[in-house]
């Protein structure tokens, strides 16, 4: 599979017009990620409630920009979130990403999502590193 990028991704793309556009910084020394975007009623499931669908991609999302280090290109292969609490929509959150482990071609990446610095959800996420770097972590 030819992977290319188009700026048309959901969570990322600005060119996205229905898209999320969350802005991610990469730490390259920590093999991290962190974003902080602004969750409107349009990504509702309940009313007033942030979809599940829309938290399970923003940690997504952010694994595979903490895998970016090690890797240019990345696909998850395996995603298990945990919702702590329910998230109201209207409000600002940070998405936060960190490789925990890589074995050959595979990263285990840690994410959380928060609002006002508690944990409203978590997520371990299995990653595919399709052009992998560096076997170690610095």
């Amino acid at each position: 599979m030819k992977i290319a990028a188009d700026q048309e991704c959901f969570v990322c793309g600005p060119k996205n017009p229905i898209g999320l556009k969350a802005d991610f910084s990469v730490d390259y020394t920590t093999n991290s990620s962190e974003a902080e975007l602004f969750l409107s009623e349009q990504y509702q499931g309940w009313q007033g409630v942030v979809h599940g669908g829309i938290i399970s991609t923003l940690l997504d999302e952010a694994a595979i920009y903490a895998c970016r280090p090690v890797s240019l290109h990345a696909v998850t292969t395996s995603l298990t979130v945990r919702f702590r609490k329910p998230l109201s929509t209207g409000v600002e959150v940070k998405v936060k990403a960190e490789i925990i482990e890589i074995r050959r071609h595979l990263a285990t990446v840690a994410s959380t999502l928060s609002f006002h610095g508690e944990v409203m959800a978590e997520a371990e996420v299995k990653v595919m590193l399709l052009d992998h770097k560096k076997e170690i972590l610095s």
